[in-house]
């Protein structure tokens, strides 16, 4: 099939296979190949440039290189690790650190939920398989937003390669800016290490205000956006939960009754 940028999906009422998509790569490699190559420029410096301040964080915390690769290349949610190190950095107990990173990245689980059935849809009886567990560690913000935003489109057997390939090029660049950003731990000042920690954060924003064309997405990035500020002033160790919790509640229950 040849790709075409303005041809709609229309699926046909046999076959859920047999549709004309938007995005087709040719094959389960060019997709690959594809997520490589969309993976390669911004998501992988701006991911990389937040894992030099990690890497940076790490050794002023006292901890070894290895540790710090372990991290990156087990944990892979730079919330969740920023925590860990900052828990065992004051001398705090393993279950306080559990906790701690178990919140902080409670945020992966309703990406899980959201991108696996797309991920998936090329398996009609939805049955298990290791590939689907796997590709579930590399679920995280940059990722996730690129694959919620491009894979719906592609055809389905070409979705989870291109995920992988986006997803394993940006993994390899924060564990190799780990190595780098502890070694320049004494070039980075702790200012700057912080602020690049929060790259990632702010890309992640913009890439969805692109997105705001989509009704459920602009209506939660409006709310949060206005929700948030105000919830930190009143509460600034909650604030950030109850935004995410009231604010995606309202954008549910006004995007439900826009369609009803």
């Amino acid at each position: 099939m040849t790709p075409q940028a303005s041809l709609p999906m229309v699926p046909h009422m046999g076959d859920p296979h047999d549709q004309t998509w938007i995005s087709d790569h040719g094959s389960p490699r060019g997709a690959r190949l594809a997520g490589m190559r969309a993976a390669i420029g911004t998501p992988a410096l701006v991911l990389g440039a937040s894992y030099l301040g990690f890497g940076a964080f790490v050794h002023q915390a006292g901890f070894d290189l290895w540790q710090g690769l372990g991290s990156t290349t087990l944990g892979w949610a730079l919330p969740g690790q920023i925590a860990l190190v900052e828990i065992f950095a004051v001398g705090g107990s393993l279950i306080a650190a559990a906790i701690a990173v178990g919140l902080a990245n409670a945020r992966l689980l309703p990406m899980v939920l959201t991108l696996m059935p797309i991920l998936r849809h090329d398996d009609p009886e939805r049955k298990p398989r290791l590939a689907h567990y796997l590709s579930a560690h590399f679920i995280a913000l940059t990722g996730w937003a690129n694959a919620m935003q491009r894979c719906p489109d592609m055809v389905p057997s070409q979705r989870l390669p291109y995920f992988l390939g986006f997803t394993t090029v940006i993994w390899l660049s924060t564990v190799i800016a780990t190595a780098i950003g502890f070694h320049l731990v004494s070039v980075l000042p702790a200012p700057v290490t912080l602020g690049l920690v929060f790259l990632n954060p702010l890309y992640f924003m913009l890439l969805f205000v692109a997105d705001l064309a989509r009704r459920e997405r602009g209506v939660a990035l409006v709310i949060g956006a206005v929700l948030g500020p105000l919830l930190h002033l009143v509460s600034p160790d909650w604030g950030l939960l109850a935004t995410g919790l009231i604010g995606g509640t309202l954008a549910y229950l006004i995007v439900e009754q826009g369609r009803r």
